[in-house]
């Protein structure tokens, strides 16, 4: 149990747990009792949020089986499990033209280069993971990468050259990286051929998200249909802080910022049409996934044991 504090447990129990949240909860459990695949998609925001713990408790229990983020939370992470911090004064560092540029968050490079070359089948994810494991990082209880690297739970990491600050050092190999998360994506794609009576989550990604998703959702039907299966009846949840209508299964019009908001019309809308539900919940991420963590606790144990400390 990752959760080990009285006052971090009653902050849970006594906030109210939003109905969606309640339902997605009883589906991720039957997820996991019918070897659906768990899917848990994250923008950088949700690990600068502070909720690794539950995140990591609910991979060690089983209610996660892939974890899929951008490179940005790939680097909170290590910077978390290194120095117990994530932030620089962007508007500060821009001007001085120091922006992202540090030694340690460097580093990475040398982690991804050095997998690269030694064991080329490997991720992004599964590569710094392992690194922040075997080096023993001072916070490295709270890194995400490193808990899965010991449970053996897939991270995938998709990156755009150029979107990260470690892309700007000299130690970086656009070839390497390009290759490990090329390797990745087909993880993740794998991952989502096990998606049928399965939950996909996205927090916070507005991009990487919505649009890797859909790739591979794409790859695992086309795969699928040729050995006379669907991949049709799985869940989605979306927690963003964007106000969509009531009616969610209506793609908005073209003429509509909505539109153009990808989790609402990839996520919530068109990878479901056929079979799917959809749930939205607009939310801080600092309050979304401990509602999450807390609703699946709840419905599992029915005896309540976390909430009669």
């Amino acid at each position: 149990m990752s959760i080990d504090t009285l006052k971090e447990l009653k902050a849970v129990r006594e906030k109210d747990i939003p109905t969606g949240i309640i339902e997605v909860s009883k589906r991720v459990i039957s997820a996991k009792q019918r070897n659906g695949a768990i899917i848990f998609m994250m923008g950088a925001h949700v690990l600068r949020s502070g909720v690794q713990r539950y995140i990591i408790d609910l991979m060690k229990q089983g209610y996660i089986s892939c974890i899929a983020m951008n490179g940005g939370s790939m680097i909170h992470d290590f910077e978390l499990a290194l120095i117990g911090a994530t932030t620089e004064s962007v508007s500060r560092y821009i001007t001085e033209g120091q922006f992202g540029l540090w030694k340690e968050t460097g580093s990475i490079n040398d982690i991804i280069n050095r997998s690269f070359e030694n064991n080329p089948e490997s991720g992004l994810g599964e590569a710094v993971g392992r690194a922040i494991l075997e080096k023993e990082y001072p916070y490295r209880e709270t890194s995400v990468l490193s808990a899965a690297a010991r449970l053996k739970i897939p991270v995938t990491v998709h990156v755009g050259i150029g979107y990260d600050i470690i892309h700007a050092h000299p130690n970086c190999s656009g070839a390497a990286t390009g290759a490990l998360s090329y390797n990745d994506f087909l993880k993740f794609a794998a991952v989502v051929q096990r998606l049928e009576n399965g939950v996909v989550m996205n927090f916070g990604s507005a991009v990487m998200g919505p649009e890797v998703f859909l790739k591979a959702l794409s790859m695992a039907r086309n795969a699928a249909r040729q050995n006379g299966r669907v991949i049709k009846n799985f869940s989605t949840l979306v927690c963003d802080l964007q106000d969509l209508p009531g009616d969610l299964m209506t793609e908005p019009s073209k003429d509509s910022p909505g539109y153009y908001f990808r989790p609402w019309k990839t996520m919530l809308v068109r990878t479901v049409k056929d079979g799917g539900t959809s749930f939205y919940i607009k939310g801080l991420h600092v309050e979304t996934v401990p509602a999450l963590w807390s609703a699946i606790i709840k419905a599992e144990r029915s005896d309540n044991d976390y909430f009669s400390i």
